[in-house]
């Protein structure tokens, strides 16, 4: 099927970022969504599968409409995930009070992870990385303490190396724990701002807590934040489970393809899929590589892997 479309009134700032340098933009269409994609002017061809040649032309018109300035090769991709900020929000959308004015779900997964923490007092995370599930626990995280519907932030995870022995690191307890806590920190700075982090912290606003000093607390009226939770032990994970207070939420977060305990031990993410499934006030929301809103390489990695570990699961 072709496609034809004229960007009228011709702007030639606006086709110029739209294609990006060299048509890199172009090109980048072209390989998503199995399409040719040629212009001249302001007048561009599509040609390919009928559905996809027809989103490949709404996604030229999405980014046409963004393109009083240079578009970021990150915004093309988010587009093709089906990035929702690009078009009208649709009812009942869930809208998070942070830094970014523009944050919300990017595909149909992060919009139910995102009613599912808001509507439950635990949520399970499982997924690929770069499916932004940190993230956007952290962002509603930073949602539910400027609604003053919290009153702290607590991040916590395994302290456990992925394959490397890294030996004893120096400093007092939050510089040991901050390495393993950094994709935490990055997504506060993000939504935040360092001064605000830095002030919430000094405040007691926000708060480290390694998971192994977790025992014994009861964590009321906080948002509580388990990050990298396929390194846990089913032990470590049902104490961190019984920590949640009155008025506190709970999102766990992992990815059980990337596991780093021994062989023998069971993660304690995959035992707490299975034994809470059914237990009410808990969801449990599931991520594809269709969700990773990084570079397209990752969910092709992603699915290279799986298919590499499916196949090796049926000669065995």
């Amino acid at each position: 099927m072709i496609l034809r479309h004229t960007f009228a009134p011709p702007n030639n700032t606006r086709l110029s970022h739209l294609c990006g340098p060299l048509d890199g933009h172009l090109r980048r269409i072209e390989e998503a969504l199995d399409v040719k994609v040629a212009h001249r002017h302001e007048q561009f061809k599509v040609e390919g599968h009928k559905a996809n040649a027809q989103r490949a032309m709404d996604v030229l018109q999405a980014l046409y409409e963004i393109a009083q300035r240079p578009i970021d090769a990150a915004v093309v991709q988010l587009t093709l995930a089906g990035d929702s900020t690009l078009g009208e929000a649709e009812d009942g959308a869930i809208t998070l009070a942070t830094r970014r004015t523009d944050l919300r779900a990017r595909t149909p997964n992060q919009s139910v992870y995102l009613h599912n923490i808001a509507e439950h007092d635990i949520t399970l995370g499982i997924g690929p990385a770069g499916t932004g599930k940190t993230y956007l626990a952290v962002a509603s995280a930073v949602d539910a303490l400027e609604r003053s519907a919290v009153q702290r932030i607590v991040l916590t995870r395994p302290a456990v190396e992925a394959g490397e022995r890294l030996g004893f690191l120096p400093g007092d307890l939050t510089q040991k724990v901050d390495p393993y806590l950094r994709p935490l920190y990055d997504a506060l700075y993000d939504l935040m701002g360092f001064d605000r982090v830095q002030k919430a912290f000094e405040r007691n606003t926000l708060e480290i807590a390694p998971l192994a000093f977790m025992r014994g607390r009861t964590l009321n009226n906080a948002f509580v934040i388990l990050d990298e939770a396929q390194n846990t032990t089913p032990e470590q994970m049902k104490m961190f489970l019984t920590r949640i207070g009155f008025g506190a939420k709970a999102v766990v977060t992992g990815d059980v393809s990337q596991i780093d305990l021994p062989k023998q031990q069971l993660s304690g993410l995959i035992d707490a899929e299975r034994v809470l499934r059914r237990v009410k006030g808990i969801a449990i929301t599931h991520f594809t590589s269709a969700d990773v809103v990084r570079h397209p390489l990752v969910a092709r990695i992603i699915d290279a892997y799986d298919g590499a570990r499916k196949r090796a699961s049926s000669r065995d």
